[in-house]
């Protein structure tokens, strides 16, 4: 290994370490926000808009007081985490248009939502009805994977548009009789993170990464010999099921603060960043999960300086970092190796 590769290594691990310091910290941050009414923890949680506040003050900045912000950046870096984790298996197998689907599948959970909401009275998480529909959705496209002779995107295809369809039906229906709109769910908008969809973000986090941790050999296995993996007698449908049920919840997650419309690029861009510049699998996992961070950190900062939409500055700012990587890669093709 030349001195360049193990420099080069040593800072991938830092900042997976970083990374990985910064997303237990928003965990804690937004466990301290659900359980502030508990004495201790409402101590923990007076001091950290004191400290919010004087990071105002230094920054000139009015963001870290409120904790509306606190928990769209929370939701933000651990986006950053978990998007293109999943993502890069997605990638590999040539599987990247399966998070636009189960976005708009989640749309029709949101309108779902919506609509029994404004004409019941039911004053549930949205974002709960969102996750139940968009793992329905993500078991749908499975099913007809398995059970259909067509090609491998045309049940994608359908579910894609078939979803989308139904929940611009219900939505229609409903604004009929309420009034209600999405747009804050079609393009993303920070005030749409409630605190039981940090929450909800914070718990997908948690699950999405032990189950990739405890389940990466097979995961890796599946993405790059599937008929391999079948002959070694490994649960195949399992597995694939396994990845679009994380991919379906972790989407979910994500379309508080990118909507329907932009998420399926968190899953994507990193991941295609980082196999510009990376020589193994497990370097891209670790490459596209910072470049989520730069994206999610450099479009927040961005947004609010411009007082732009979050969403789209976290994937222009994505976008430029798949830009700069390109011009950084000493190849013309990806060429890794499953190590």
């Amino acid at each position: 290994m030349t001195q360049h590769h193990s420099l080069r290594r040593r800072l991938e691990h830092v900042g997976i370490g970083l990374t990985a310091i910064l997303a237990v910290a928003m965990v804690g941050l937004l466990t301290i926000d659900a359980l502030r009414e508990a004495p201790v923890v409402g101590v923990l949680y007076e001091q950290a808009r004191i400290a919010g506040w004087w990071a105002d003050h230094y920054l000139g900045t009015n963001v870290f007081y409120h904790p509306f912000m606190w928990r769209s950046i929370a939701t933000g870096i651990l986006i950053g985490v978990v998007a293109p984790l999943v993502g890069t298996y997605l990638v590999h197998r040539e599987m990247a248009l399966i998070g636009e689907t189960l976005a708009h599948t989640a749309f029709a959970g949101v309108a779902v939502g919506l609509v029994v909401s404004a004409t019941t009275g039911w004053n549930g998480s949205l974002m709960l009805v969102a996750l139940i529909v968009g793992v329905l959705g993500a078991l749908g496209v499975q099913w007809l994977t398995e059970r259909t002779d067509t090609y491998g995107d045309v049940p994608i295809a359908i579910m894609l548009t078939g979803s989308f369809a139904v929940g611009t039906l219900i939505i229609s229906y409903g604004r009929g009789m309420t009034g209600f709109n999405v747009e804050g769910y079609l393009f993303g908008n920070i005030s749409v993170v409630t605190p039981s969809g940090a929450r909800l973000m914070a718990v997908i986090t948690v699950v999405v990464v032990v189950v990739t941790v405890a389940t990466y050999k097979q995961l890796l296995f599946i993405t790059f010999d599937e008929q391999a993996a079948r002959v070694a007698r490994l649960n195949v449908t399992w597995y694939n099921t396994l990845l679009i049920v994380m991919t379906a919840v972790v989407v979910v997650g994500a379309m508080q603060i990118l909507g329907v419309i932009l998420v399926a690029a968190m899953l994507v861009v990193p991941v295609a960043a980082a196999t510009q510049i990376a020589h193994s699998f497990r370097e891209t996992l670790y490459c596209s999960i910072l470049f989520g961070q730069v994206a999610v950190i450099g479009g927040f900062v961005f947004s609010i300086s411009q007082g732009l939409p979050t969403g789209g500055s976290i994937v222009v700012v994505a976008i430029v970092c798949y830009l700069l990587a390109i011009f950084a890669s000493s190849r013309s093709t990806a060429a890794i190796s499953t190590h």
